[in-house]
């Protein structure tokens, strides 16, 4: 029988031909229609300048659909009690995977989560000293500093059938492991009397200094003076022991002051009730200052911070209490169950040990389980998301990450590049929104948006490979190779700031003189105590103006112009010219279109379903009634205003009809910031995490003070924008400011006058000065791991 020499290959099977994520048509945001075919189980980095629309292609547009497909695949029911997303502005999306999002967004700010809740570590560690600690005192729960003790005891009635009842007695008792004192928080709040009260003056004339407390207000002060409880025209300090008793700290009591039926309460209640209930970080500036002041939080005598009761502290393996192991470094604490013996929880070690090697491999070994996850930065957040992923054993999974090397030194890198080539050879698609050359050059495909931002962006500007994205001309590409050179000559300090004895978390007794006038860098890997230096030993009285991570609120409403205070002078500029109410060019106040409220756009709940957004009819988007549109400056009303481009509003206010000063002054510092491409009036929840932390330091730079710290600036900014933010730092030394960075990117060490080099490592093995000097000597001496590093990144 005669066989073919050439047999022919075995057709492929159907379900191997979808091997792309296919966009067709993507305008979410600033998006132009954009079409692209994205390689699965392949890494893909996505690159470009800040604002360029990575973060719309990827998470508002792939992301968001692939989770809204799932969410459709509940049943309505269960879809009612599920965030309800709206469908992307895109004609079509085919061969999506299911989406994981690891985002920098940062942990909840809850002060009862920590590091070991948020990762279930701590929920391990319960059973495990509830299954080994000696006194046992309980299960799980009595380990827990978010479970108190309860016990009740009553009568049940029974129905027996036939309507016979029985009156049953039935006791419940539960055991957890919440300090009674600080109520599982670790800290105790403590309120300065004499912010709250002058205590030499009498209420009728005014001795109260609380914000908003006006001696015509019966809500307030009036119910004091007129409750009877005390005499109002007595100074303070004069009450006798049974007055001040009822003034501090009365309970809830009904009283009728001029008439009226009020409720009369201790002043210390209810200020817990008027300003510590609400968030610090929602108040106007001014009360905030206030509670700042009047509130002090010290750490718990009882449980000495460590959240537990007395009897969870008790309980020990080998010595050990579930406080001190939540207390170790996870390095640490993962020796400690290594040495831990015992079959019967075998499962439960071999998973702990698991999770706890997840966090030194991944770099944040240093971390204390229970460190609060609100004061984890967005790159330590994000790295701590990922730990729940790296064991998974799910394959064929989209993983999306914003910037994942941020908050990383470059000897970190490797690993992270490391991580992310493990998770897309389990066969998953790997998604990176980035600008770090380093993690750029691992992709194995590379798309390019822009060519600009905002307006001038949303575009594919390349597809490929890394090799082909050096040749391509783009701007990535022709910076992707950028190399930074030394000053050939630094500034000349024109003090010092000192810090003497500094022990702030991980510090080792530090002493060190920051110089003044200069621009002055601070690097060291993640963890080696840079912000416990900067942010948590400098003296609050040394004019410091702070520029962290942490994040700036706003809702849809707000925007560069409201956040930033350039309304106010718009609004009273058109006023003036207009001869009319401020009022009035406010969409959140009268001027606001009454169909929508100022929002532009109308929100329909479609119960289970998700919600739609769509352009108000009735004022086509433009927030305000017809009748104020009428009103011009310069030959243009209020919204077209608001739709200006940064750069072109600072035009039009600096000269002619429109001159206003105060709004030019802001623009500028917008332009400065390298924020010139956004519209003065974009909602705030469409910007970036870069674009967010400038416009932060932007409203900063108007502070007056004479020493800058800013934390990581070049988060989220673009190869092409490192050059521009240098420009910056250099303009605010040389008009006679003082720059402190925290910085890991290499361009930014290269342009200080002073470096100051924290380590050698990370937790413990961190919290030293190892270098201290010019960029120039740290180069010649490669002493440290970062003198390394910018070694090799400098030009020869």
């Amino acid at each position: 029988m005669a066989t073919s020499k050439n047999p022919k290959p075995p057709a492929r099977h159907a379900a191997d031909s979808h091997d792309l994520i296919r966009v067709v048509g993507a305008r979410e945001n600033n998006l132009k229609d954009v079409s692209i075919e994205i390689p699965k189980r392949r890494l893909t980095v996505f690159t470009g300048v800040s604002g360029s629309g990575k973060s719309s292609l990827v998470f508002d547009t792939i992301a968001a659909e692939s989770q809204r497909l799932i969410n459709e695949t509940y049943s309505a029911f269960v879809q009612g009690f599920m965030p309800a997303l709206a469908r992307p502005e895109v004609d079509v999306l085919d061969g999506l995977t299911t989406a994981i999002t690891v985002d920098q967004q940062r942990m909840g700010g809850d002060p009862r989560s920590t590091v070991g809740t948020a990762t279930d570590a701590d929920a391990m560690l319960r059973i495990l000293f509830s299954r080994l600690g000696k006194p046992h005192i309980g299960p799980p729960s009595a380990y827990s500093f978010n479970t108190a003790s309860v016990r009740a005891s009553g009568g049940l009635t029974v129905d027996r059938g036939a309507a016979k009842t029985k009156t049953v007695k039935a006791t419940y008792e539960r055991t957890g492991g919440m300090c009674t004192r600080c109520e599982g928080r670790g800290t105790v709040s403590d309120i300065d009397l004499t912010q709250l009260y002058d205590d030499s003056k009498s209420i009728a004339e005014g001795a109260f200094t609380i914000p908003g407390w006006k001696s015509d207000n019966v809500w307030t002060v009036g119910i004091y003076a007129g409750s009877g409880f005390l005499d109002p025209n007595k100074p303070i300090r004069r009450f006798t022991k049974k007055e001040m008793q009822d003034f501090l700290y009365r309970e809830p009591t009904k009283v009728k002051v001029n008439g009226v039926n009020l409720t009369y309460e201790g002043l210390i209640p209810k200020i817990h009730k008027s300003f510590l209930s609400k968030d610090k970080e929602a108040m106007q500036p001014h009360i905030r200052a206030f509670v700042e002041r009047a509130v002090t939080f010290t750490t718990c005598p009882e449980c000495d911070g460590t959240r537990l009761s007395e009897a969870a502290r008790s309980s020990k393996i080998g010595g050990i209490s579930i406080a001190d192991a939540c207390a170790m470094e996870i390095r640490d604490l993962a020796e400690w169950v290594r040495g831990v013996e015992e079959p019967s929880v075998a499962p439960l070690l071999t998973a702990l040990q698991h999770t706890l090697d997840s966090f030194t491999e991944i770099g944040l070994g240093y971390l204390c389980l229970n460190r609060p996850s609100g004061t984890l930065s967005g790159g330590e957040a994000q790295r701590v998301k990922m730990i729940r992923h790296l064991g998974s054993s799910l394959t064929d999974v989209t993983y999306v990450f914003d910037e994942p090397t941020v908050g990383l030194h470059p000897h970190d890198i490797q690993r992270m590049n490391d991580l992310l080539l493990r998770l897309r050879d389990k066969g998953n698609t790997v998604l990176v929104v980035e600008h770090k050359p380093e993690a750029i050059a691992i992709a194995d495909h590379v798309v390019d948006l822009g060519p600009g931002a905002g307006t001038e962006g949303g575009t594919v500007c390349f597809e490929g490979t890394v090799e082909a994205l050096r040749g391509s001309g783009t701007v990535t590409g022709r910076h992707l190779d950028d190399r930074a050179a030394l000053k050939d000559a630094v500034r000349e300090p024109t003090g010092t700031l000192e810090i003497r004895g500094a022990t702030a978390n991980n510090l080792r007794d530090v002493d060190v003189d920051i110089p003044l006038g200069v621009l002055t860098v601070i690097t060291g890997v993640a963890g080696s105590g840079k912000s416990s230096l900067v942010h948590g030993s400098i003296p609050a009285d040394e004019g410091v103006v702070s520029v962290d991570q942490s994040p700036i609120r706003g809702s849809r409403r707000s925007n560069p112009a409201t956040y930033t205070g350039l309304l106010d002078p718009i609004r009273k500029a058109f006023a003036k010219a207009n001869g009319v109410k401020p009022a009035l060019f406010s969409a959140n106040s009268e001027g606001a279109c009454p169909a929508c409220n100022g929002a532009g756009v109308v929100y329909t709940d479609l119960a289970m379903m998700a919600g739609t957004a769509t352009t108000c009819e009735d004022c086509d988007g433009k927030r305000f009634q017809p009748a104020v549109l009428e009103y011009h400056l310069g030959g243009r009303d209020i919204s077209e205003v608001l739709a200006m481009p940064v750069t072109e509003a600072e035009e039009f206010f600096a000269a002619g009809e429109a001159h206003t000063p105060a709004a030019h002054r802001i623009l500028q510092r917008l332009t400065d910031v390298g924020l010139g491409y956004l519209t003065i009036g974009q909602p705030l929840t469409t910007l970036s995490g870069g674009e967010r932390q400038r416009l932060k330091l932007a409203t900063h730079m108007a502070d007056k003070g004479g020493v800058y710290v800013l934390d990581e600036p070049t988060t989220g900014l673009h190869l092409a924008d490192v050059e521009q933010l240098l420009g910056l730092l250099d303009r605010l030394v040389d008009s006679g400011k003082s720059v402190i960075v925290i910085e890991h990117h290499q361009a930014v060490m290269a342009h200080a006058d002073w470096i100051i080099d924290l380590g050698p490592g990370a937790g413990h093995d961190g919290g030293r000065i190892i270098f201290q000097g010019t960029p120039a000597e740290l180069v010649a001496t490669r002493s440290t791991l970062t003198g390394e590093h910018l070694a090799d990144y400098v030009k020869p």
